[in-house]
């Protein structure tokens, strides 16, 4: 590359930081909590006059090894209301159902109470986990015609005012749908390098201040953890609007708001991941299973995707270090500064994360990453090996399978 080249595109992408920095909704900061009257460590200034009724619904494949320490969480939920737990065994081979309810048994008495159903396999055009929520949400208006559904994955742990913090926060702030992106698990080196950025990624895709603004166009959920009115559910018809979608939750946000609805999506402060991703392997397989599903299987944006990645990310520090090296000096001086623009709206996520800071120069190698993964999940899709889940493979959806896309876990 020419010294005029380097120069450029370090231009480029210092020009690219700024804009993302200051117009890109402020998506680098982690302060997008529950709604204002739920507040972390705060008393709520007032409680719904009435508890609706809500009914936890739990699609679960294959997921007895993390039930344990997941399961128990949403049973021992201090809810004032009526509240209970639908956990749906979505052809499970690992004895999940049984472990669901040996879990149950040893929670007791006080605990919230647990059915365990299983739908069948899903008919062809349903994707597995939507067809086990349809099956719980169909169930939850039968026996307990709940108001609200919580839909929560397998993996996923709550402390006991969760789902309290939820409720609260939808009726006072009068929305049909609360989402919280659950902390994912970081404990090895790792997931320490990748499992932040994940969530920096999403955010920077979907900007949670855009989501939130009534009438925006930009939606996104986080499928770990949904609350959603029963009534919004029924008047986006979903599950079956989107029953084709491979990332489903960012879809179910798109029909919701679509219909009318009011939705919101932060970050959570009592709400887990458990699931592991403990080595490099793990990782690449939960982003390239669905990373070219988000691209929507096209090959434009692909090549769009891999072009942008490479100018705001990859190009700074290989222009800082080419440039003092040849005494580029214009291409140094931009390319360093689009690295620490980059590095510091990289450092609140770290933070809420509880990682040192010093991971955050990283970010470029962490980008590269995912470029490799986004390019394998596309070589994968056209080997008819695509968004593979626990037996299950999803290659080529159909034209309008992905009202939206998102890069859930």
């Amino acid at each position: 590359m020419t010294t005029l080249a380097l120069t450029w595109t370090a231009g480029l992408s210092l020009a690219a930081w700024l804009w993302l920095a200051l117009g890109q909704g402020f998506f680098w900061r982690t302060d997008t909590r529950l709604p204002p009257l739920m507040e972390p460590d705060a008393e709520p200034e007032a409680e719904p006059r009435r508890w609706p009724a809500v009914a936890v619904v739990i699609p679960a494949r294959d997921e007895a090894e993390v039930l344990p320490v997941s399961l128990p969480s949403v049973l021992g939920q201090r809810y004032p209301g009526r509240a209970e737990v639908i956990l749906v065994d979505d052809g499970s081979s690992d004895g999940t159902g049984e472990t669901a309810r040996e879990l149950a048994r040893a929670a007791g008495p006080e605990a919230l109470p647990l059915t365990v159903t299983s739908p069948g396999p899903p008919p062809p055009g349903w994707t597995g986990k939507l067809w086990a929520v349809r099956h719980g949400m169909a169930l939850a208006a039968e026996r307990a015609d709940a108001e609200y559904l919580l839909l929560t994955d397998a993996d996923i742990a709550h402390e006991p005012e969760s789902l309290g913090d939820l409720v609260a926060a939808a009726e006072a702030n009068g929305l049909d749908m609360v989402s919280q992106m659950a902390r994912l698990r970081v404990v090895t080196a790792w997931e320490r390098l990748i499992v932040p950025a994940f969530v920096y990624f999403f955010a920077q895709l979907y900007p949670f201040r855009w989501v939130n603004r009534p009438g925006g166009r930009t939606a996104a959920a986080a499928g770990g953890c949904v609350l959603i009115r029963r009534a919004a559910a029924a008047k986006a018809n979903v599950p079956e609007a989107i029953r084709h979608a491979v990332i489903d939750d960012v879809a179910l946000a798109h029909a919701v708001k679509r219909s009318g609805g009011g939705i919101w999506l932060g970050l959570a402060d009592r709400v887990d991941s458990v699931r592991p991703y403990p080595g490099l392997a793990e990782l690449w397989r939960m982003v390239s299973r669905s990373a070219y599903a988000q691209l929507r299987h096209s090959p434009w944006l692909l090549a769009g995707t891999v072009a942008g990645l490479v100018v705001v990310y990859l190009a700074p520090p290989v222009a800082a270090v080419a440039g003092a090296t040849t005494g580029a000096w214009a291409a140094c001086v931009a390319g360093a500064a689009a690295w620490c623009v980059m590095t510091a709206t990289y450092v609140p996520m770290l933070r809420y994360y509880r990682q040192s800071m010093w991971w955050a120069p990283l970010l470029p190698l962490t980008a590269a990453l995912y470029l490799l993964m986004t390019v394998d999940s596309a070589v994968q899709h056209y080997r008819g090996r695509g968004a593979a889940w626990k037996g299950r493979t999803y290659a080529r959806p159909e034209p309008d399978a992905e009202v939206g896309t998102d890069a859930s876990a």
